[in-house]
């Protein structure tokens, strides 16, 4: 069989397509797979990383905010999108998809529409509890809306298209073990501490690290630091850390990146990971039981990520710290804290494994699967 994922912007959109992929793979070694994205975004490493033939077109998503510059972005967006229905109607003529399966971001919306009007199964899944504007308007027409809670399908106009998945985490997350992860990292005895925030970085917590790292050295390096600063901080940030008199290539202790791409061994290895609480990243967290400090992006739509957060903070899992809370003092005090009571550590890790979905890539599978068969 032939399926076609379609997803982009940042590795919460791509890494679950990425998840399903393998397991599909798995399934049929010999079925032909084709990535479908938007161009000079983060799918062009990712996807190819995996193995998997992508193939993009210029793409940009619609402003809210309608001054002269947002109309005029809007007119090009709308542009945008209708040249790259156009060219994945051609992509989908050539390549005979028995099933078209979008995992968000704007770059999903041109070939889950063009599927559709070439009447190929489509179904489109959503991470968050309150939908995107990509899957609002997918779900009219989409065969299937596969959601990660069961009380999110009151979202939707057609709940009877939806089916509560879970949110899809790639096998590695699952099989990476502790021990193999820190030798592979060459990491000392010291505690592992990994930050995080998304491919592109977030400026605010970036210049948290920048200061919880100097706190780190004043302290001797009490533990080792990992640190994917993303494409936005990557110029600035390693001379903000010399401004502030961190000596981080002769430390030992940090290591900075400007993508984590080995996230499964790094989370594997690591002892507290601080990162922001989109749905991917709390479930690749939840997968791999590591405790962690959640610091939920302000500047999402629906406050999503709060929401998100929370609902592992309650289960013990996290400590939810707001964004307008977060000071480098107070995250050395909490990760501090977090490493010095190891029964506190095998909770928060046991109330992680909880949380998450461990057959949602399965899941989503046999739902694929059902649908190719129901469309020839």
């Amino acid at each position: 069989m032939n399926v076609i994922f379609t997803c982009g912007g940042t590795g919460g959109h791509i890494n679950p397509a990425i998840a399903v992929a393998n397991t599909w793979k798995e399934r049929y070694p010999d079925s032909n797979i084709l990535f479908i994205g938007a161009t000079g975004h983060m799918e062009e490493k990712l996807v190819p990383a995996a193995g998997y033939e992508l193939r993009t077109f210029p793409t940009a998503g619609m402003r809210r905010k309608l001054n002269l510059a947002g109309i005029k972005a809007n007119i090009q967006a709308v542009s945008n999108a209708v040249s790259a229905v156009s060219g994945c109607k051609k992509i989908i003529k050539a390549f005979k998809p028995d099933v078209i399966v979008g995992t968000g971001g704007y770059a999903s919306f041109p070939a889950l529409l063009a599927g559709k009007l070439m009447k190929i199964p489509t179904c489109v899944h959503e991470a968050n509890a309150m939908p995107g504007l990509t899957t609002r308007m997918a779900a009219a027409w989409a065969d299937r809306v596969l959601i990660c809670f069961p009380e999110s399908a009151k979202h939707y106009k057609h709940p009877e298209k939806t089916e509560a998945v879970g949110m899809p985490v790639r096998q590695e997350f699952f099989l990476a073990q502790k021990a193999a992860a820190r030798e592979e990292l060459g990491l000392d005895s010291r505690p592992l501490v990994v930050s995080t925030f998304g491919s592109q970085g977030a400026k605010m917590m970036n210049l948290a690290m920048a200061d919880l790292m100097k706190l780190e050295q004043e302290a001797g390096f009490p533990w080792q630091h990992i640190h994917g600063v993303g494409s936005f901080g990557w110029e600035w940030f390693p001379d903000k850390l010399k401004e502030l008199g961190v000596d981080a290539e002769n430390s030992g202790a940090i290591d900075m990146r400007e993508y984590i791409y080995n996230m499964p061994t790094v989370m594997a290895a690591a002892d507290v990971i601080i990162s922001r609480a989109g749905a991917s990243s709390c479930n690749e967290i939840a997968a791999s039981g590591t405790p962690c400090v959640l610091i939920p992006s302000p500047n999402v739509t629906d406050n999503h990520q709060e929401k998100n957060a929370r609902v592992i903070s309650d289960k013990g899992g996290a400590v939810l710290l707001l964004e307008k809370d977060c000071t480098a003092q107070r995250l050395y005090e909490e990760i501090r804290a977090i490493l010095e009571n190891p029964n506190r550590q095998a909770d928060m890790a046991a109330a992680m494994k909880e949380a998450c979905v461990p057959d949602s890539a399965q899941r989503i599978c046999n739902i694929m699967e059902q649908l190719a068969k129901a469309g020839k």
